[in-house]
């Protein structure tokens, strides 16, 4: 459990098997921005370049978008993805697969934040400003229908 006990120190405490309590209090009196971390840009440490997939069929790319759509490893992003791609992924054209292709190439959390409009959390970048995959899936997720979001089978991607 991490808390934060003032602005200059974070409180750390720690329980183990046995419910003992121990507890580390870091001090944050150096600015953040002096130390290596802060100038460490972590999102290009853990995003990995996507795949060049050549020769990929229309059907076999449909495929591997339901795929990745239902399989993000963060169960918000999954419900709102997979809906999504049950809904709108058999009807799109070759520049909208490859949109969505884009898309789903960034991480789960950024995904999630920009498809439900929360752009305080991850703000939107410019290349995906005047996307219309990024507004479909946004109007997506308003559920205007007001149905309960829940996992779609896969017999709804065809």
């Amino acid at each position: 459990m991490l808390s934060r006990t003032s602005s200059r120190f974070i409180t750390y405490v720690l329980r183990g098997p046995s419910c003992s309590k121990a507890v580390r209090t870091f001090s944050l009196s150096t600015p953040l921005a002096n130390t290596q971390q802060e100038k460490d840009d972590l999102i290009k440490r853990i995003k990995i370049a996507p795949i060049e997939r050549t020769n990929e069929t229309m059907d076999k790319k449909r495929s591997r978008l339901v795929y990745q759509s239902r399989k993000r490893g963060i169960l918000e992003t999954d419900l709102l993805l997979s809906g999504f791609a049950a809904k709108y992924l058999k009807d799109m054209n070759k520049e909208q697969l490859n949109e969505y292709d884009s898309l789903l190439n960034e991480l789960d959390w950024d995904i999630y934040y920009w498809a439900t409009k929360n752009f305080n959390y991850s703000p939107l970048p410019k290349r995906w400003e005047n996307s219309k995959i990024l507004a479909m899936l946004q109007d997506f997720c308003k559920n205007k229908e007001k149905e309960i979001i829940q996992m779609p089978t896969l017999n709804k991607y065809k």
